[in-house]
């Protein structure tokens, strides 16, 4: 069955402390110049084909429902 996968991840201006968070950690264990910035992967199963038409509809729906686009941008791809 097809897959659609969206990635919502926080804004750049936005603070992320979770993310910060797994920054400390990974700093902690050593693992020095890394950066990390924590989001959301839906993986959507289609039926029938993936055509611009349902990325456009899952777009829709990621914007509607999956992302809060005041502080979180996605992004919608065929996997």
């Amino acid at each position: 069955m097809p897959r659609v996968v969206v990635n919502v991840m926080p804004k750049p201006e936005i603070l992320d402390p979770q993310g910060k968070a797994v920054t400390g950690a990974l700093k902690r264990l050593g693992f020095d110049g890394l950066t990390v910035r924590q989001g959301k992967r839906f993986e959507i199963e289609v039926d029938g084909e993936v055509t611009p038409e349902v990325l456009a509809e899952i777009g829709d729906a990621a914007e509607k429902l999956l992302a809060n686009t005041v502080i979180e941008s996605f992004d919608v791809v065929a996997d």
